[in-house]
């Protein structure tokens, strides 16, 4: 038998023994046609089209297994077969892999013998004598588990890949014990012309061999660091190097004087604090958490629906990424997690607050990559400076981090406000010692049923936040039976840092020391960030079956509505967005809206009151107030269609100017409640496409002379218009009802915190009174948004013993609330919120009362 005919059968014999033990899972798509390797290069204009081209597969280090891996896996994907022969002009290669620590160049089961792989040289030689010949270098990773190194355990080093190149008896191990857990991901095609000329180019005086060998080491390093994550050392070297930080140490000096102890006892202060907050990163702690969750997802939920994933494995490779989802439950913290890990990157470091640090449940987050934070870091020099050094080294070594920019769990479905804590300390860290630029990642995620949803109605209602606990957890956990429908997680568009700090004109700036405090133009870019993150957030927003149908029944008076109507109402909602998307990246379900109501139906939220004029569609008992929950998590996709309606539909006819007039002066209002993505420059031709759309639904009617006028009155037409005209309506109530407060004591009579807690109390009572279910009555950060944009807006202003001010254009707007809202909703809103002088001081008496009471309940705790 010829030597070429035995290594051909070996080939085989080898591959049908590892296809017994092997399955490797493939991440991320099929390389096609060959890219530059840095698209930024300047001679990318070098590549020229070719009459050949042919495939070669690059592998960072000799491994025999790899090898036949990687052939096995071109052979299934129906790929050019990595370990057949490569024919090349008039030359020919035993196979078509290239180790950049190479193999022997006759046989490529030998060990590596030269200085650069001989057979780059001979593909180079290839090319000059081939003009019309072009060859596809294809880069690979293999990873066998997906251990970052940990010195502290020998049985992670010994059976899980790291980023040392395995013995021979450890890869046996690998591929024994992780031949089911191994993974393989083909990147971009690179064009080996293409590097040629660039290195003879730009690197004249290095051999092209030289400059495509440590350019494709380069590039397969930060490609196995996007799985892997960076090369770690243990835990207990990280909080040594912390400690031993020279701002650490300064602060330590600092404290010892503060608070007059020894230099050991400051310095054990901060080592406490260092355990307090750092991760225990542990590979087998994500494995079982892996097990778990899949179990978790496929018994509690109906499924985890992913989207737009694709942008997150693009930036990874070249940016530090941080996750930055909006928080509606605490299982957000183990979903995103999974999410990324299942789709083959790192499992990122997730901020969490200390209320999660309980026994055995803070443990088991830290193994998944966890590390709390305080809630606040007031008067503790030492503590900030500890945890500042502790994000700046995560950051300097490019592990992708994970924080909820509203720092805490929504109650109300809306996205809250942004705390910009951790925000500014990370520009902070990155402005000290840029290791790659950073990229936001904002996340959209979406339930249609929440573990947490009866302890979020009674927060609502006005009980007092539940403090996390063992016991809080496990009577959570007996809901594990229970079906909550599919999860939705919707990756949004980027925020990228340097962009923002260019914006303001702050990406100079470089900040040496942890107390440094932030320039202005760097906290304007913050501010900028947070914003851009959470109107990207929305843009991603996932209109989903439960949420659909909450923002249909709760804007009917009795949450009821005739079944024929109802599917007919869901089919034009779906409609209009599919026609007019909020954005680009917005999902809307495929369901008809038969089938919305019957998988309602599923998850007993609604129910179906038979009747023999026909069937009605109602909201399960109790069930409103949660409702309102989902009905929130999308209420920005419909806000601008349901003001335009709300208009249309109270005022009968109206002319286009005074359309887009209303609108314009109502939107800044809105955009800063709901974060929405249009520039007040925008908002012309977004209420125009609106417009044309509502017409185009026979919902509203156009005439030549530019006047818009609503259906015939009980028409179905007219009943579908009112519908969608309810759901802005709520916020514009609010508006009023605080502008009426600030009209009815006057110019210059109360402050601007006396109305916020005034417009607190008086949508709790309005809830009492007329039975507004509604959880937005409940929120103070509403009111405070309100009032903070009648501040920007110039309408109020505030005089030298802070009471607010205005003049007639304040009572303007007011007047716009009758242009939407009808008058018997007006005359209960006026009645409710006037006050004479004595129940003013009686009120705000009794609410310092209480608020002083709740701060001792604090402070004994």
């Amino acid at each position: 038998m010829s030597k070429s005919g035995f290594g051909q059968m070996y080939r085989r014999l080898s591959s049908k023994i590892l296809d017994l033990v092997v399955t490797p899972h493939v991440l991320g798509e099929v390389p096609t046609e060959a890219q530059p390797l840095d698209p930024s290069t300047e001679n990318s204009e070098l590549i020229q089209p070719t009459t050949q081209k042919v495939v070669c597969y690059v592998l960072q280090n000799y491994s025999r297994s790899n090898a036949l891996v990687v052939d096995g896996e071109t052979r299934r994907l129906q790929l050019p077969p990595a370990l057949d022969p490569l024919m090349i002009g008039n030359s020919r290669e035993k196979a078509a892999i290239l180790f950049l620590q190479h193999q022997d160049e006759n046989n490529y089961f030998n060990p590596p013998t030269h200085a650069y792989p001989p057979r780059l040289v001979r593909l180079i030689e290839s090319l000059d004598q081939n003009a019309d010949l072009d060859i596809e270098l294809i880069p690979v990773t293999v990873l066998w588990g997906r251990s970052p190194d940990k010195e502290d355990s020998w049985f992670k080093l010994l059976f899980t890949d790291t980023w040392a190149t395995p013995s021979k008896v450890k890869q046996l191990m690998n591929i024994g014990l992780h031949g089911r857990q191994s993974f393989l991901e083909f990147h971009e095609a690179q064009s080996l012309r293409a590097l040629v000329d660039h290195a003879k180019i730009a690197h004249p005086n290095i051999s092209p061999a030289t400059y495509i060998v440590n350019q494709l080491n380069d590039y397969l390093d930060r490609q196995r660091e996007v799985i892997l994550g960076p090369d770690l050392s243990d835990r207990r070297n990280v909080m040594q190097s912390l400690i031993k930080a020279p701002d650490v140490q300064d602060a330590i000096r600092k404290e010892s004087i503060r608070s007059k102890i020894s230099m050991i006892d400051a310095e054990h202060k901060a080592i406490g604090f260092v355990n307090e907050i750092a991760s225990d990163y542990s590979a087998s702690a994500v494995r079982f958490a892996d097990m778990a969750l899949t179990r978790l997802w496929t018994q509690l939920y109906d499924g985890v629906e992913v989207h737009n994933f694709n942008t997150v494995r693009e930036l990874v490779k070249d940016y530090e990424v941080i996750y930055t989802p909006c928080h509606r439950s605490h299982i957000d913290y183990l979903l995103l997690s999974y999410v990324i890990y299942k789709r083959g990157l790192m499992v990122p470091y997730i901020a969490a607050g200390d209320n999660l640090n309980m026994p055995f449940v803070g443990q088991l987050l830290r193994g998944g990559g966890a590390f709390f934070i305080r809630r606040s870091f007031r008067g503790n020099a030492l503590y900030t400076s500890v945890f500042k050094e502790y994000l700046f080294s995560i950051l300097s070594r490019n592990t992708p981090l994970e924080y909820f920019i509203e720092g805490g769990r929504s109650r109300t479905g809306r996205l809250l406000p942004p705390k910009t804590g951790m925000l500014a300390m990370t520009v902070h860290g990155h402005l000290r010692g840029r290791a790659k630029p950073i990229v936001f990642i904002p996340t959209y995620v979406g339930y249609e049923r929440l573990m947490e949803g009866a302890t979020y109605v009674g927060e609502m209602n006005g009980k007092p936040k539940e403090a996390e606990s063992i016991w809080g957890i496990l009577q959570t956990l007996k809901k594990i039976e229970r079906i909550f429908g599919k999860v939705h997680v919707n990756f949004g568009e980027p925020v990228f840092l340097d962009d923002l700090l260019k914006a303001h004109g702050a990406d100079q700036i470089t900040i040496e020391h942890n107390d440094d405090p932030i320039p202005q133009e760097v906290s304007d870019a913050v501010t900028s960030s947070a914003n851009a993150i959470l109107e990207n957030i929305n843009r991603a927003v996932v209109i989903n079956p439960v949420s659909l149908l909450s923002l249909i029944l709760l804007a009917t008076p009795k949450h009821t509505l005739d079944e024929e109507i109802c599917i007919k109402q869901l089919d034009t909602y779906r409609k209009l967005l599919t026609a007019n998307p909020y954005d680009s990246r917005t999902q809307v379900t495929p369901l008809s809206g038969k089938e919305i109501i019957a998988y309602g139906m599923k998850l007993k939220l609604i129910k179906r009151v038979q009747h023999v004029l026909g069937d009605i569609i109602a909201i399960e008992d109790n069930q409103a107030i949660l409702l309102t929950y989902f009905r929130n998590n999308i209420l920005h996709a419909f806000v601008l269609p349901s003001l335009v309606a709300a208009l249309v539909e109270h005022n009968g006819k109206i002319s286009k100017s005074d359309l887009l007039n209303v609108i314009r002066t109502l939107y800044p209002f809105l955009k800063a409640e709901l974060f929405l993505k249009w520039k007040d420059s925008e908002i012309k031709a977004q209420v125009t496409e609106y417009v044309d759309a509502l017409a185009q639904a026979n919902l509203i009617f156009v005439d030549d002379e530019d006047f818009i006028f609503s259906p015939a009155p009980n028409s179905e037409d007219h009943n579908q218009l009112a519908v969608l005209a309810a759901p802005v309506r709520q916020s514009l109530e609010r508006y009023y009802m605080t502008l009426a407060l600030i009209t009815q004591r006057g110019s210059g009579n109360i402050s601007i915190r006396q109305v916020e807690e005034l417009s607190h109390l008086v949508g709790q009572r309005l809830s009492v009174l007329y039975e507004f279910n509604s959880p937005e009555f409940f929120d103070k950060a509403l009111f405070q948004s309100f009032m903070k944009v009648l501040t920007e807006q110039g309408y109020i202003k505030t005089n030298e013993d802070h009471a607010i001010v205005f003049d007639e254009q304040f009572r303007n707007v007011a007047q716009y609330a009758n242009l939407v809202l009808d008058d018997v909703t007006l005359q209960m809103l006026h009645h409710i919120t006037s006050f004479t002088d004595e129940e003013l001081k009686e009120a705000l008496d009794a609410l310092a009362a209480q608020q002083a009471k709740k701060r001792l309940k604090r402070k004994k705790k």
